[in-house]
Order: structure tokens, then C-alpha cells, then sequence
């Protein structure tokens, strides 16, 4: 398929989709996302700085604009469509997006395929460090449904005494405790100023799990597939394929994965996607290779 038609017909959609509104999460950054015949569309919002669950509606291909604050009554049915997954809050990392780990590796596993990972929950209404809830995602994200009240709330409470006195995770025991308690105590103590060296030096291993987990959630939401990337400054530059193709190199802006460079041919509309959308161009199009 020609890219330009392929182009053409997705505008098409989008002007049909303009005149309507959906439901969505904004977390921070300012984006929504609404599937489209298969493909997810991302949208700016406008305002900006809006964070929460919002009823949207298109102004253009590439804004969005807040009609109204979704209701709970509103936000409990779109989590209804989700997976629930619960999970402990570890540390605030901005607004209302909260690091977290699973609270039972064997429900992480069914969900996401590994236990073994660190999470990132968006929108967290109410929370502390250790606090065990029930979040709810959709393939790629967490979003935070509400506390998890078959958790016992004496187990945060004593892990939060633990890391206050700085006790080191390999000391911490007592009948009960499980893997995953230990794992998300051991991934507080970078966030602790009474454990600074530990946390100078898992810092950087860090950021780049986080980093690698955004990129392959990104192309994984249309099918597309990680391969490498590479760290350059305001840009990565990303090696990828979608199944059975051949692999591409994107530079990708991190702040938003707006398309900088997307690798293929888009005739000068490469800014117009972002890395969930290029897949989707790339995929529908099987002369890029």
C-alpha cells in the first residue's frame, strides 16, 4: 500500500472520529490515546497541564480538548474493561504516577508475563510507600483503581518503621514475609536517603529498565517489537521491527516519542506520528523494506 493513501485513510478515520467524544486518562505530559479501527491514536490535550480522567473530543488530527472531568461513576466502568493487577506503591515519581512492584508474582505474571519488574501506576488519587492497591491496566499501563482492602495494613506500616531505622533488605524477616515483600522494600531503599550509596549505585540500571519498558510498551501497543536503542540526548535512536519485517531505525523524541526521523519513507509527515502510530503506518504498509 501507497503511504500517501495509507495516510489519506487515516485521516479519513480522524475526521470521523472529530466528531466525537471518549473517554481517557491524561497522565503527565499532556496525551491521550483512543483506538481507531485497530490502530491507537494519539491526541495532545489541551489544556496541557490536565492530569486525571477526562471526556475528550478531537479539534484537530493531533489535539484534543477537555470537555469535562469523568465522573467516578464514569472512570469505574472504563476500569471495568481492564485487567486488574494489585500491586505496592513504592515511591512517588511526579504528579500522580507512582512506582510501584507486584504484590503477587504469580497475578504479575499472568498480566504482564514477568514478575520480576518495575511498574509505573498513573493517576494514584490516594497512596503512601509500601500501601498495597488494586491497579488496573489495559496492556501497556497501570492505572490506579482504588487500596486493595484484602491487604493487611500492618505490613506497610512495618515496612515503612524498617526503612526508617535503615535496616538493610537481607535483615529483614519474619514469618510471612514473601519474595515480593522483600524486592519492594529492597527497591525502597534507593529512593531512602539513609541508603545513598545504594542508591547512587542502581541508579543508572534504574532508569534504563524504565526506559526500555516505555519503548517496548510504545511498540508493543500495535504489534511492533524492540530490538536496541541508543541514547542520544534529547532523542533515541531506536532499532525495531514488527513481526515477520524487516528492522527499522527511528529517532524518537523522549519527551512525548513524537517521530523525529522515522526510518521510512513518510513524505516529509514524519513529525505527524509518534512511535505507537509509525507502527501502525508500518504495519498497514508492507513496501518500507
Amino acid at each position: 500500500m501507497d503511504v500517501r493513501q495509507l495516510i489519506n485513510q487515516l485521516a479519513a478515520r480522524e475526521e470521523t472520529l472529530r466528531g466525537e467524544q471518549f473517554l481517557a486518562p491524561c497522565v503527565g505530559g499532556g496525551q491521550v490515546r483512543v483506538s481507531l479501527d485497530g490502530l491507537v491514536q494519539t491526541f495532545h490535550t489541551r489544556p496541557h497541564d490536565f492530569e486525571g480522567w477526562g471526556i475528550f473530543q478531537p479539534s484537530d488530527d493531533a489535539m484534543a480538548e477537555l470537555v469535562e472531568v469523568a465522573t467516578l461513576p464514569q472512570v469505574a466502568v472504563y476500569l471495568k474493561l481492564l485487567k486488574p493487577v494489585r500491586v505496592r506503591l513504592v515511591e512517588r515519581l511526579r504528579g500522580r504516577t507512582w512506582l510501584a512492584y507486584p504484590a503477587c508474582g504469580e497475578d504479575a505474571r499472568g498480566r504482564f508475563g514477568s514478575a520480576d519488574d518495575e511498574l509505573r501506576v498513573h493517576l494514584v488519587s490516594e497512596g503512601a510507600r509500601f500501601e498495597q492497591v488494586v491497579a488496573y491496566t489495559d496492556g501497556c499501563d497501570l492505572f490506579y483503581g482504588e487500596p486493595d482492602r484484602r491487604a493487611d495494613a500492618r505490613i506497610a506500616e512495618r515496612l515503612r518503621k524498617l526503612l526508617r531505622e535503615g535496616v538493610e533488605p537481607r535483615h529483614i524477616t519474619w514469618k510471612g514475609i514473601t519474595p515480593e515483600m522483600r524486592a519492594v522494600y529492597a527497591l525502597a531503599t534507593e529512593f531512602a536517603p539513609e541508603f545513598g550509596q545504594v542508591r547512587k549505585r542502581r541508579k543508572s540500571a534504574r532508569r534504563k529498565r524504565l526506559e526500555e519498558k516505555r519503548l517496548r510498551h510504545a511498540l508493543g501497543v500495535n504489534g511492533g517489537q524492540l530490538v536496541d536503542y541508543e541514547d542520544e540526548g534529547e532523542n533515541w535512536r531506536v532499532v525495531w521491527r514488527v513481526p515477520g519485517g524487516a528492522s527499522l531505525v527511528s529517532i524518537v523524541a523522549k519527551r512525548d516519542l513524537t517521530i523525529v526521523n522515522a526510518g521510512i519513507c513518510l513524505s516529509g509527515y514524519d513529525r505527524d506520528f509518534d512511535l505507537l502510530s509509525l507502527v501502525g503506518v508500518v504495519k498497514n504498509s508492507w513496501d518500507y523494506y
